[in-house]
This record gives structure tokens, C-alpha cells and sequence, in this order.
């Protein structure tokens, strides 16, 4: 048997020159002579490893390097090392669970501690469990003072994702960082990843070209420079996360979602590798699977209310209210800018007001988007209308009267307050405001045709009515009500041929529009004729 010295200087000439594959056979060749031998079966095992690592998708070598390691651990049973190894394996093969428990035998064993509660924590941040990932860190800096750079920069990444609305985890997490800069040149895993990242600069040229032709829609060329610079540094997310952008612009939705897994399963925490993902499933319309991801995404930016409001729209959607309202909220506690949490609080209150009908919620959503932006119309009309809904209209009139202060032509406005008049029974006022509101927008199709329903049903003036409902019309072809409310002008006159035609009309518009039951269309239609 050769001398191990002179075995390792040969094996370290194969690998400086990147002959892996030339290595790994004169390792098997002296195993064959010395089967038991697990010095060589560990240095066979980093071989395969090694491989794995350097070729681009050569999954098939991580099984023999585990193989390898195996021998070795069957001689070597209480050598913490070599269970390491296994672990370290395991991760790369993507089996979390068996490389965890490799990495806990190792520590029972006596391997170092630090790195393997380091490959713990990234075991869990793949398995998203980041608490636990970030508990392993902690554990893993008790063993080690100088080779810890990798774990104080974890520990910083963690804190920063997620803490991100929180000041003081902020300044930790920047001291993390700044002591992982400290310990880098005594942590050799740590230099080597540097030295890795660095290699990110030879193809910054290609990346430009790459964001040149995406930025000019010339997809295919953009498609052809990131697969090459994937080629070239197969580590890197965001060159997986670029790849599924550029994907997703062309409507390649399932191969988008290819690559921005990949770009998750290299950098479990990539915020933006997360959010192509989630609007890939969106744009399928696959929810179930674009929730299952936003709640992976919350769980990491657990204080990010646009991550809360978007899994709302998706459960709103879905019909799961409960879930939605409760996501609606979250976004309004977190509260990052006024006019946002506004638009929030008012989808919170419409859903409140419109589908759950709880009124007094509704209100007080309204009310808060209301103090957030009280310059902001919309919010007084919604705040009107639940106001009036709940049969207050005292202060109905209150806030339509203060949005009027702000915007006194606002036709919308005065619409609104017609029909708040109107529902108070004080028919003057209604027909006043109605009038208002078409002076200030003579188109206003609402306003025109609750004008000739107070003609028609309250006054009786048939001849005012019928104009309005014409003038409805007139300014929107395709409003149902107008044209069934004109129907019910005819046939008051007694003129059922005519109430007829519109009575129709109603209900060929109303096949699009859905705006009144068809069944009451019919039922006055079959009523000219009895």
C-alpha cells in the first residue's frame, strides 16, 4: 500500500487541474486492493462530493458519495466526522430529515458542534422553519469564538427577515454582520463561499446583456444569456429568479415556477424568488398553491402587511371570508403607509358591509380609512352608504355633508345625498340633490334614473319619469333598471306593446349586466298579457 502522504499529494494533482473523475479512479483502484482502508473511503467520498458539487445537475454522484462514507462509518462507528459527512451529503441530495439526524448523531459523537448546528439551521430554513434555523445558529456560536463567520452572517440574514419592522433586531442584525467580516479570514468554509460569490463578477457581462434584451422584449435572446450564465454559476439564486421573470413576461408560467423553486432551494429567504412564485400560481390561477407559498413568505416576513392583504384577495376570492377578513386586519395593524392602509381598511369594510353584512364592522374599518386619508371621497361614500345601511342616518348625512365641503360639486356626492333623502322620506330634498347631481354631471346615469323612479312611484308624474329613464338611457345603453323601470312607465299608460319592447330590452341587457332579478322581468312581461 502506497504511503498516505503520497497518496494525497497525487489525488490534490488531479484535483488542482480538475480531473475529479481521474482522481476518483485511482482512489478505487487502491480500494481494491485495500477495501477496509476508510481513510480512502472518506477521501473517495469528498471525491464524489466534490463532483457533485462542481457539475451542474450531476445529482448521480451524491449517491456514491454517501456510499463511500457509509464503508467508513461501519468501521469507524464512534468517528463523529465521517456522520457528518453523511449529513453533509444528505443536504446536498435534498433528504432534510435523514441529514438532520446524521448531523445529531455527529454532535453525540463529538464532531464539531458549531458546523453542525450551522447545517442544522439550513436543514430547517429549507424545511421553513426559521425560528428553529435561527435557535441552531445560537446554539452553534456557544462552540465557537474565531471560525464562526458563517454563523454570524445566518444569525444576520435571519434577524433581518425576520425582524424587518423591528429597530433593535435591525442593530443586531447588523452587528451579526459586521462580525462576520471580523471572523471571516478564520473561517475557511466561510473564505471558500467569498471566494465563490466573487466568481459572480465574470459574468457580470453576460447579465447585462441578459437585462438589455429583457428590457427590449427580446425574451428569446434574454432566455438564451441567463440559461448560459446558469451554466456558467450554477449556485446563485438570483440568476434562477432572473431566468423565471424573464419566463413569466413570456407566459411561460410552469417554467417560470421551475426556476424560482430552484432559486428557493439555493436561498431559502430570497424575498424576490418568493414573490415571482406566488404571482406565477396567481396568474394560473392555481390560489391553493399561491396561498400555500404566501403563507411560507409570511411565516419569514411575518410584519409585511402587503403579504397579508394579497393572501386576503386570494381567500376573498376563494370564498373563505373568516380567513380573508382576518389577513385584512393583520395589513391594517401592521399600518406601513397611510394611504395603502387605507385602501385596505376599505376593502376590509366592504367585504364587511356587502358580504358579511355586519355593518357596525364595516363602519369602523371605514371609519379608520376615514382618519388615514380624510381628504379621500371614496372612503365618505362608502362611510355614507353603511351608515344609511344600518338605518343611522343622522350621521349618514353628517359625513356626505362634510364630503361636500371638501368637493361641493362632487355630482356623487349629491347623488348619494339624494337617496339618503329619499330613504328619510323627505322627497324636496332628494329631488333637489338628484338635480344637483345632474347639473354637476349631466351624464350620471344613477342619478337620472332614481330621479324618475321618485317621478314614477312617488309623484306619479309620468311624463318627468319617462324622460329621465330616456335620459338614462341615453347615457348608458346598457342599463338594465333604466330600461325595465321605462317598461313600467308604458305600462302604467297602458300602452303594453311599447312596455313590452322595453320590458325586453330589460332583459337582453340584463343577461349581461345581472343587474335585477330576471325572474321580476318576466313576471312583468307575462303581466301586460294576462
Amino acid at each position: 500500500m502506497e504511503d498516505i502522504k503520497k497518496i494525497e499529494k497525487t489525488i490534490n494533482k488531479f484535483t488542482k487541474k480538475g480531473e475529479i473523475q481521474q482522481a476518483i479512479e485511482y482512489c478505487r483502484n487502491l480500494l481494491m486492493a485495500e477495501p477496509a482502508d476508510t481513510k480512502l473511503h472518506i477521501r473517495l467520498g469528498d471525491l464524489y462530493l466534490d463532483w457533485h458539487l462542481d457539475v451542474y445537475q450531476a445529482k448521480q454522484y451524491i449517491d456514491e458519495a454517501i456510499t463511500e462514507y457509509q464503508k467508513a462509518a461501519e468501521i469507524l462507528i464512534d468517528n463523529g466526522e465521517i456522520y457528518y459527512k453523511i449529513g453533509l451529503a444528505l443536504y446536498y441530495k435534498g433528504e432534510l430529515d435523514k441529514a438532520i439526524n446524521y448531523f445529531n448523531i455527529a454532535i453525540d459523537k463529538n464532531a464539531s458542534k458549531a458546523q453542525c448546528h450551522y447545517m442544522i439551521a439550513n436543514c430547517l430554513k429549507k424545511k421553513d422553519r426559521f425560528q428553529d434555523a435561527l435557535d441552531h445558529i445560537e446554539q452553534g456560536l456557544k462552540y465557537t469564538v474565531l471560525k464562526s463567520s458563517r454563523l454570524h452572517y445566518s444569525k444576520a440574514r435571519l434577524l433581518n427577515t425576520l425582524y424587518f419592522r423591528n429597530k433593535k433586531m435591525k442593530l443586531m442584525s447588523l452587528y451579526e454582520l459586521i462580525l462576520s467580516y471580523l471572523t471571516l479570514p478564520f473561517d475557511k468554509e466561510a473564505i471558500k463561499n467569498l471566494k465563490d460569490k466573487l466568481k459572480w463578477f465574470k459574468i457580470i457581462p453576460v447579465l447585462c446583456k441578459a437585462d438589455a434584451y429583457f428590457a427590449q422584449g427580446d425574451l428569446e435572446r434574454a432566455f438564451a444569456c441567463y440559461s448560459d450564465a446558469i451554466d456558467k454559476m450554477p449556485g446563485f439564486s438570483a440568476l434562477y429568479t432572473a431566468l423565471g421573470d424573464t419566463y413569466r413576461r413570456a407566459g411561460k408560467l410552469e417554467e417560470a415556477i421551475v426556476e424560482y423553486k430552484m432559486a428557493l432551494w439555493i436561498d431559502s429567504l430570497s424575498y424576490s424568488a418568493y414573490s415571482g412564485l406566488v404571482q406565477s400560481y396567481e396568474e394560473l390561477g392555481d390560489y391553493d398553491n399561491a396561498i400555500a407559498y404566501y403563507n411560507k413568505y409570511i411565516a419569514i416576513h411575518p410584519y409585511n402587511a402587503v403579504l397579508h392583504s394579497n393572501i386576503a384577495n386570494l381567500y376573498f376570492m376563494k370564498g373563505e371570508t373568516d380567513l380573508a377578513v382576518s389577513h385584512y386586519q393583520s395589513a391594517i395593524s401592521i399600518n406601513p403607509k397611510a394611504d395603502w392602509t387605507s385602501i385596505v381598511a376599505q376593502t376590509l369594510g366592504y367585504i364587511e358591509q356587502n358580504v358579511i353584512k355586519n355593518t357596525d364592522c364595516a363602519i369602523a374599518n371605514y371609519q379608520i380609512a376615514n382618519n388615514l386619508t380624510p381628504k379621500e371621497i371614496d372612503v365618505y361614500v362608502s362611510l355614507g352608504s353603511a351608515f344609511y345601511d344600518n338605518e343611522d342616518y343622522k350621521n349618514a348625512l353628517i359625513v356626505y355633508r362634510r364630503a361636500l365641503e371638501l368637493e361641493p360639486n362632487n355630482s356623487r356626492i349629491h347623488c348619494n345625498l339624494g337617496y339618503l333623502y329619499w330613504g328619510m322620506g323627505d322627497l324636496d330634498e332628494a329631488i333637489k340633490e338628484y338635480k344637483l347631481s345632474i347639473k354637476f354631471d349631466p351624464n350620471y346615469d344613477i342619478a337620472h334614473n332614481n330621479l324618475g323612479v321618485i317621478y314614477l312611484d312617488d309623484l306619479v308624474q309620468l311624463k318627468n319619469a319617462i324622460e329621465a329613464f330616456e335620459t338614462a338611457i341615453q347615457c348608458n345603453p346598457n342599463y338594465a333598471l333604466a330600461y325595465y323601470n321605462l317598461g313600467r312607465c308604458y305600462a302604467l299608460k297602458g300602452e303594453n306593446v311599447e312596455a313590452a319592447r322595453y320590458f325586453q330590452q330589460a332583459m337582453d341587457v340584463n343577461n349581461i349586466t345581472n343587474e335585477i332579478d330576471p325572474a321580476d322581468i318576466q313576471e312583468r312581461l307575462n303581466s301586460l298579457f294576462d
